[in-house]
């Protein structure tokens, strides 16, 4: 998956602005006979790459699975549209359905004749589900899904880098125990589960032995970190912890984070360690109070703007990304205009824009709604803010030499997460090398290799 948005204070990020995948796309990886379709967040592609492995350890052979979102409506939509279009591109295939849209709702997707297993998000990183004895059997119940709430523990899993490898990603926590009125994803997730922080170091210390050079940490609710584990350590505690025992790791990257919930030794490190990348994707979601406190979010837009301007002063190169709902209800022009203003106030660089979308089952799909033609003129207002921002940012860095970790398609990143267009040959993935960034367009940094 690209360009990501996300729920509540979580990482969970979905691309919505393309069709749902099919089998012949780059989003399907494939497992010894198994295609995964994956939808929405960086932690779905993680699990995905998890499933690979236990399909292949099982010999599991011919097999579809859908791995999907449950964020938003149009999400679950993407889903099902997926799964039709899997059963007419190989008709004779099973077709296995997880993720957090099947965990909410596995009667919707058992009931659909395309679907032949449903399996919940704990039963799907279980390597004993993916015996084709066990997942295939055609006199077992049809959905397999536990009640996620009375999970209390979660394994780390060894994931030999995504996207190419051009980086690799360490799940360190799942689940969320805030409840914000509009966000379904705690139903899907279950309660916040940490994976303890000597599993973390290993799995970190053996990436760094394979040769990868950036190594993101990702969760559901990643700044919740530690909070069940005994003496509650907090996510700053880990991070200096991997660094300590990792001392070769050239790159640490923290995925999508609760503002809030930055402790006093996190937010040192960010701010003065250069093995952390320059780059925090902040959960804000409004940048209007009374709009903030109806989603029941812990922060206020002051939050925000303080610690924006506290990270930039202390490390000039920090660069925002942000996650912003347009149009949730009761959103009035200037509460609206309040989150406009906080973009630049917060000085973001790159906006991940929701139109709001009511979630049954949620609180704020039980207030009154706002008409679907202002919530996507606001979507957009947002979109536009967003992409002056993105040129504000992108131009800081042309007419510079730097060095960029290489993803695939001739792609690369800076480590403030600026994107880079290679112009020649496309260098490895996982790679990195040196650019002269000599202009742009209207999306991307052009570089030529030095």
């Amino acid at each position: 998956m690209t360009e990501t948005s996300s729920s509540s204070g979580t990482n969970i990020n979905v691309n919505l602005s393309n069709p749902a995948p099919s089998l012949d796309e780059k989003q399907t990886q494939e497992a010894n006979g198994v295609d995964i379709l994956t939808l929405g967040c960086r932690l779905n592609s993680y699990e995905s790459e998890v499933m690979r492995n236990h399909a292949s350890d099982a010999g599991l052979n011919d097999a579809i699975i859908v791995n999907t979102c449950a964020v938003t409506n149009e999400a679950v939509r993407q889903a099902r549209q997926t799964i039709r279009r899997a059963r007419k591109d190989r008709p004779d295939t099973p077709i296995i359905v997880t993720g957090c849209a099947a965990q909410v709702d596995p009667d919707m997707f058992a009931n659909m004749p395309e679907v032949t297993r449903v399996i919940g998000n704990n039963e799907k990183m279980q390597a004993e589900t993916f015996q084709p004895a066990n997942l295939l059997n055609e006199t077992a119940p049809k959905a397999v899904v536990n009640d996620i709430m009375s999970v209390t523990e979660t394994a780390g899993h060894l994931v030999d880098g995504l996207e190419g490898r051009a980086r690799a990603f360490v799940q360190v926590q799942t689940g969320c125990d805030h409840r914000c009125t509009f966000c379904i994803i705690p139903y899907g997730r279950g309660n916040s589960r940490s994976v303890p922080a000597g599993e973390v170091v290993d799995q970190v210390r053996q990436l760094v032995a394979k040769g990868h050079y950036e190594v993101v940490l990702t969760g559901v609710d990643l700044t919740s970190w530690g909070a069940d584990l005994p003496n509650a350590p907090n996510l700053g505690n880990l991070v200096a912890r991997i660094l300590k025992l990792a001392p070769d790791l050239k790159q640490l990257r923290l995925s999508s984070i609760d503002a809030i919930e930055i402790d006093d030794q996190l937010f040192d490190l960010i701010a003065h360690d250069k093995r952390i990348a320059p780059h925090l994707h902040l959960s804000f979601q409004s940048g209007d109070n009374m709009i903030l406190k109806r989603m029941k979010r812990r922060h206020s837009r002051e939050d925000a703007i303080n610690l924006c301007q506290r990270l930039r002063a202390a490390r000039p190169e920090i660069s925002f990304g942000a996650d912003l709902i347009a149009g949730f209800p009761t959103e009035t022009d200037e509460m609206f205009a309040n989150t406009m203003a906080c973009v630049d106030e917060c000085g973001l660089d790159y906006l991940h824009v929701f139109p709001y979308s009511a979630r049954p089952g949620t609180p704020a799909a039980r207030i009154p709604q706002l008409n679907g033609e202002i919530i996507k003129d606001r979507a957009a207002q947002l979109r536009d803010k967003g992409q002056e921002r993105l040129l504000l940012r992108l131009d800081r860095h042309v007419g510079t030499t730097q060095d960029a970790l290489v993803e695939m398609g001739g792609r690369a990143r800076l480590p403030d997460f600026a994107p880079i267009r290679i112009e020649g040959d496309a260098p490895k993935p996982g790679s990195v090398v040196t650019l002269d960034i000599h202009s742009r367009d209207d999306k991307d940094l052009i570089g030529r290799l030095l």
